[in-house]
């Protein structure tokens, strides 16, 4: 009896197509797909630079480099937490753990953090490779003593582009405090309104008073500021307007990025990319005056708000990169697992080392496992 792996090569070889022309068709085919790929990057990357031309929502499809506007939706009721710890906000202290690796889950104070040696104008995160991710479930778990109050189930995840917590005096006397924390998050959630519907895209910022200015002056009285206080201490948080994009499955997660950038004097920017759609959504800066502060940053993949989270099934393996533009080409530091990220949710994944990139895209990628 003959071999199948020869009577395939004899059926070639007396077929239509010779090996020579499988060959080159197959190695047109990448060619072709790597092409497209690098197109979409160019395209991509010049709408980001770009930036919508106002404030307000607006959206894109390939090829086309106009920004149609659309209607922005009501402001989110979604609220993420912050790490049931104490925050280090020393970059001496951070520095401590730099590419170590932990077996810890991803979140509420283990991750990976990206340490600008400038001013960070934007950050891009993206996920270049994505391999045995079938599914996700949004999941309630212990945090802070108690059970996650997230938006649990099927699909329910966000994508969070994470600021630094800040002691910034500027912004701290700009919002009336005298003593203060800020942070700022560029988020996507599959339910904003944890009512199945809402899946959006748009920027959540907080701000942390001293007790005593708390006390005298509570919370900005800015539209859209509301008292997020809890036993950790005082807190308000903003939610811009929303804007309504599509409800993405995981099974798109290779596809997507998460763009933050930031304008001092001017306006935020988050921008969501799947595929050959740009969804942006452009805020004035003045919530918290993230462009004159913004150092470090963290970009992840986690429970649905309130200190929940996303669960991967078993063997899903995720490449995670977070690029910074700091008008340097210097290579961002790398810090964490160990007391890093800004976040309170998060993933039933583990972190693999850490590594960090300088040139034209600074960076810094790990992969995230089970």
């Amino acid at each position: 009896m003959r071999n199948p792996v020869q009577i395939a090569i004899v059926a070639v070889l007396l077929g239509a197509a010779p090996l020579s022309s499988v060959f080159a068709a197959q190695t047109t085919n990448q060619v072709a797909e790597e092409a497209q790929a690098q197109a979409l990057n160019g395209w991509h990357e010049k709408l980001r630079q770009m930036g919508p031309p106002a404030e307000g929502c607006f959206h894109a499809s390939y090829p086309s480099v106009i920004w149609e506007k659309v209607t922005c939706g009501p402001r989110p009721t979604y609220r993420s937490s912050r790490i049931a710890r104490p925050v280090q906000t020393s970059p001496v202290a951070r520095s401590a753990n730099v590419g170590s690796v932990e077996s810890q889950i991803i979140g509420n104070g283990t991750d990976y953090t990206a340490q600008a040696s400038g001013t960070i104008k934007s950050a891009t995160g993206s996920f270049p490779t994505v391999t045995g991710v079938t599914s996700e479930k949004g999941v309630n778990v212990m945090f802070g003593g108690q059970m996650s109050n997230g938006t649990i189930g099927s699909n329910q995840y966000t994508l969070q582009l994470n600021t630094d917590i800040n002691p910034s005096s500027t912004a701290c006397t700009k919002l009336g405090y005298s003593s203060c924390q800020v942070w700022e998050q560029f988020l996507y959630s599959t339910d904003a309104y944890t009512d199945g519907t809402h899946p959006m895209t748009w920027i959540q910022s907080w701000v942390y008073p001293s007790q005593s200015d708390y006390d005298s002056y509570g919370c900005p009285t800015s539209a859209g500021w509301t008292d997020a206080t809890d036993s950790s201490g005082p807190a308000c948080v903003n939610n811009s307007n929303g804007y309504a994009v599509p409800q993405l499955s995981i099974a798109k997660l290779a596809s997507m990025k998460l763009a933050g950038a930031v304008s001092a004097n001017g306006s935020d920017t988050v921008t969501l990319t799947v595929g050959k759609d740009v969804y942006s959504n452009k805020v004035s800066d003045k919530t918290v005056y993230a462009a004159l502060w913004w150092k470090g940053t963290e970009f992840t993949l986690v429970g649905n708000g309130g200190g929940s989270q996303a669960s991967f099934n078993k063997g899903s393996s995720i490449k995670m990169n977070l690029a910074i533009n700091d008008g340097s080409t210097k290579a961002p530091k790398c810090l964490g697992p160990k007391g890093q990220g800004y976040t309170g949710e998060t993933n039933n994944l583990t972190l693999g080392a850490c590594t960090a990139a300088g040139g034209t895209s600074p960076s810094i990628s790990f992969t995230a496992s089970n």
